[in-house]
C-alpha cells in the first residue's frame, strides 16, 4: 500500500492549468488584452405554466440588434453575439478580464404541441424572453377499420 502526500495547492493550479475556461481569464489578467472571441452560453431557464412555455436568456451587455431568435426543422436557435469594450483613449485600463466575450448559441428542440407561427420574443434589460404557446389539443378521434375478405 503505497500512501501519497496531498498537496491541494497544486490540485489547483493544475484545474487552473488544464480548464479552458481558466486559461482563457488567466491569459487575460496577465497580459491586460482584449480577449480571444470565444463561444460561451447565456445562462437560460425553461418554465412551463398550462399554456406556454417560456426560454429566459441572460444576456447581459448584449444588444437587441445582435441578437437572433430562428426556427428551423422543430429546433429553436438564440445566437448573438457579447462584443468587447476596447480600452478607452480617456485612460481606463482593464486589470481582470473574467467574462466571455464573442458569438454564443443555444439550440432547443420544440415539443410537438408548440405551433411555431405563434412563437413571441421579447428582450428588455439584458433578459431575452421567448414566449412558446402551446396549441390546444385535439380530442381523439375513433376511428373503425374496415377489414376486407
Amino acid at each position: 500500500m503505497n500512501l501519497t502526500t496531498w498537496k491541494p495547492l497544486k490540485d489547483i493550479e493544475e484545474m487552473f492549468h488544464y480548464h479552458p475556461r481558466f486559461q482563457q481569464s488567466n491569459r487575460n489578467i496577465a497580459t491586460r488584452q482584449e480577449p480571444a472571441s470565444t463561444e460561451w452560453s447565456p445562462a437560460v431557464d425553461i418554465i412551463e405554466s398550462d399554456h406556454e412555455f417560456l426560454i429566459k436568456a441572460e444576456l447581459p451587455e448584449v444588444k437587441k440588434e445582435d441578437v437572433n431568435v430562428n426556427i428551423s426543422n422543430g429546433v429553436l436557435t438564440i445566437d448573438g453575439e457579447r462584443r468587447f469594450e476596447q480600452e478607452s483613449k480617456d485612460g481606463k485600463k482593464f486589470h481582470r478580464i473574467e467574462r466571455f466575450y464573442g458569438h454564443f448559441t443555444r439550440s432547443f428542440s420544440l415539443p410537438e404541441n408548440i405551433k411555431e407561427a405563434n412563437i413571441k420574443a421579447e428582450f428588455k434589460e439584458g433578459m431575452l424572453t421567448v414566449h412558446l404557446k402551446k396549441s390546444e389539443k385535439e380530442a381523439p378521434k375513433n376511428i373503425r377499420v374496415e377489414i376486407a375478405a
